[in-house]
C-alpha cells in the first residue's frame, strides 16, 4: 500500500484504488499512520521516516545514510529537509504540538535547496543531497569515512562525488582528494586517515594470495587490522584471525589490530600504538604472495 520511504495524501491512495472505507480501516487497523495533515505513512516507516513527515519535510543527511547501511559515527537525532517557506512545523512527537525549542532539540533542520527533486511520493531525499548535507554536518575525518562507505556499497560513483562536492562550498574541496571508496568499513577509514595525519602511507584493503585480503597495509610492512565485534567476536573468527596473523608474520609482516570501539571513542590510544609501532623503525616491505 505504502512503500517504508513513502509519504501519500489521501487523494494519492484513493488514486491507487483505497475507499474512504478501506483508509478508515488501515489506520484503525495500524496498517497506515497519519503523521500528520493529509500525510500518511506506512506503519512500518523507520521511526526517522514518522518524525521527518510529521515536523513537515524529507529525512536527509546522517539520518538517511543510517536507513541505508551507510557508515555515521554518531547521530541520535532526526535529520530533515525542510523546503525553503514551509511553515507550520510540528513537532516529532505529536502532529498536535507546534516545533517548539524541545522539538528542535531532537530535530537537525536542512533549508539548503535540492539538487533534485524527489519523486512526490518520497519521504527521503536523494542520497547525492543527503551526503552533501552530511559533510557539512560532521567533522572531516568523519565525513571521509561516510562518503567512502557509500561508494562501497554502490550508492554512489566517483562521477557523483564531483556532483556532490559541486554543491558544497569550495572550504569543503579539499577532502576531494581523501576519498577511498575501497574500505570495507567507516573504521578503516579512520584509521587511514589516522596514519595519513601521522606521515605514513596505508594501502586499503591489500589482497594475499593465501589468504585474502587484510585491511590496511602501512609502509609496506605493518598490517593493521580493525575488527569489528560483528565479525570479530566469536571464538571460531578469534582463531581464523590468528592463523591469518602467523602466515603474515611467516611472510615478514606485522600485524596490529584493533577494535572498532578503540578506533572510534579511543583514538588518543590508538595514534600512540601507531607512533610507538611505526617509530620503531622503517622497514624493508617483504614480498607480498
Amino acid at each position: 500500500m505504502i512503500g517504508e520511504r513513502e509519504v501519500l495524501t489521501r487523494a494519492q491512495l484513493m488514486a491507487g484504488g483505497l475507499s474512504r472505507r478501506g483508509l478508515v480501516r488501515a489506520l484503525n487497523e495500524g496498517v497506515i499512520v497519519r503523521a500528520r495533515r493529509d500525510q500518511y505513512v506506512s506503519a512500518a516507516a523507520p521511526s526517522a521516516v514518522v518524525q521527518a513527515v510529521r515536523i513537515g519535510g524529507r529525512v536527509t543527511c546522517l539520518s538517511l545514510l543510517q536507513l541505508l547501511g551507510v557508515f555515521v559515527f554518531a547521530n541520535d537525532v532526526v535529520h530533515v529537509h525542510i523546503p525553503r517557506g514551509a511553515s507550520r512545523l510540528r513537532s516529532p512527537e505529536s502532529v498536535a504540538k507546534p516545533l517548539g525549542a524541545r522539538g528542535r532539540r531532537r530535530a537537525r533542520l536542512h533549508w539548503w535547496p535540492l539538487s533534485a527533486t524527489p519523486p512526490a511520493h518520497s519521504a527521503c531525499t536523494g542520497i547525492v543531497d543527503a551526503l552533501a548535507h552530511a559533510v557539512r554536518c560532521q567533522p572531516p575525518r568523519q565525513a571521509i569515512a561516510t562518503l567512502d562507505s557509500a561508494l562501497n556499497k554502490g550508492l554512489i560513483g566517483f562521477a557523483d562525488v564531483e556532483d556532490l562536492f559541486a554543491l558544497l562550498p569550495r572550504k569543503y574541496r579539499v577532502l576531494r582528494s581523501l576519498i577511498d571508496g575501497r574500505a570495507q568499513a567507516g573504521t578503516e577509514t579512520l584509521m587511514r586517515l589516522m596514519v595519513r595525519g601521522l606521515g605514513h602511507e596505508a594501502v586499503p584493503q591489500v589482497h594475499f594470495a593465501r589468504f585474502g585480503f587484510v585491511d590496511l597495509v602501512v609502509d609496506g610492512w605493518l598490517v593493521v587490522e580493525c575488527d569489528s565485534r560483528a565479525f570479530h567476536s566469536d571464538w571460531a573468527q578469534q582463531v581464523k584471525d590468528r592463523a591469518r596473523d602467523l602466515e603474515l608474520a611467516k611472510l615478514g609482516y606485522v600485524t596490529l589490530r584493533f577494535t572498532a570501539a578503540q578506533i572510534l571513542h579511543q583514538p588518543d590510544d590508538v595514534l600512540a600504538a601507531l607512533r610507538g609501532m611505526l617509530g620503531a623503525g622503517r622497514r624493508k616491505p617483504p614480498p607480498r604472495n
